[in-house]
C-alpha cells in the first residue's frame, strides 16, 4: 500500500498535481482551488486545517517545476 502523502511532501504532491492537471498552469491556480485539488488526491491523509500559505506556496512551486519540465 503507498504511503500516505502530508502537507509537508510538497514534491510528491507537486508531480501528481502535474500527472492529474498536466495543461493546467500552476501559477494560475487559486490557492482554494489547489488545496481543494491536494485533498482529493489519492494517499492524502492530513488535515485539511493544517494548510498554510507557505505550505500552499511549496506545493505549488512544487507543480509549477514538474509542469515546465513537462513542458520541454
Amino acid at each position: 500500500m503507498p504511503r500516505e502523502i502530508l502537507w509537508t511532501d510538497a514534491e510528491e504532491i507537486g508531480i501528481q498535481l502535474q500527472e492529474n492537471f498536466p495543461d493546467l498552469d500552476p501559477l494560475t491556480v487559486r490557492f482554494t482551488d489547489l488545496h481543494r485539488h491536494v485533498l482529493e488526491l489519492p494517499g492524502f491523509a492530513d488535515d485539511p486545517a493544517k494548510s498554510n500559505e507557505s505550505r500552499l506556496e511549496a506545493i505549488q512551486m512544487a507543480w509549477h517545476e514538474e509542469y515546465k519540465d513537462a513542458q520541454g
